[in-house]
């Protein structure tokens, strides 16, 4: 184990540590701090590490710098890890970029891991599209509870009579965390 004040101090030197705990403190050290050659290694490491917590770490630290790593995250999201989308869903939320709607739309609705989904609504919720409204009013009814918190959060964004009609539906919810979540957006 390194020294931790050397891998702090230093991260970019434990990138490449075969260690891969080391490797994802390395990357997280990184955070706020990325130059453009980290940036690059931190590219390669979302695209080829051979442990997803790594590469999750690697795409929530590119999310910060933003457009440069839109494309790295893109790639990203095909990652057959549910770790690696959930990071990059919640990426996208951070950048707020519209171009990421149609995968955001997709993952929702249909990734097989319920976090990802609660992450693609969340950030749906973040970029605020008026093109997520229609998912977001049938995930709140029919989603799993957990998607359906969500949903409720992400459609306090929104504005209409519908919107209003589904966050004061969810107070009915089966689910309690659903029903206290449509309570706590009430009269925002």
């Amino acid at each position: 184990m390194p020294d931790p004040h050397a891998l702090v101090a230093n991260p970019a030197e434990y990138l490449g540590d075969a260690d891969a705990t080391i490797r994802r403190l390395a990357v997280s050290a990184c955070s706020g701090n990325v130059t453009a050659q980290v940036a690059v290694i931190l590219k390669h490491i979302l695209e080829a590490d051979g442990d997803a917590r790594v590469r999750a770490e690697a795409a929530e630290v590119l999310a910060e710098i933003g457009g440069p790593a839109l494309e790295a995250l893109l790639q990203a999201a095909s990652d057959n890890s549910g770790i690696v989308r959930e990071a990059v869903a919640t990426g996208f939320g951070e950048l707020a970029d519209r171009t990421t709607l149609p995968w955001l739309l997709d993952a929702a609705a249909n990734d097989t891991e319920k976090l990802v989904r609660e992450a693609a609504v969340a950030a749906l919720g973040a970029i605020g599209d008026e093109r997520a409204v229609p998912l977001l009013l049938d995930l709140v009814v029919t989603g799993p509870p957990q998607v359906r918190r969500r949903c409720v959060v992400a459609l306090s964004v929104f504005d209409g009579p519908e919107i209003e009609a589904a966050i004061r539906a969810a107070r009915d919810d089966r689910n309690p965390m659903v029903r206290e979540a449509a309570e706590m957006v009430i009269g925002r």
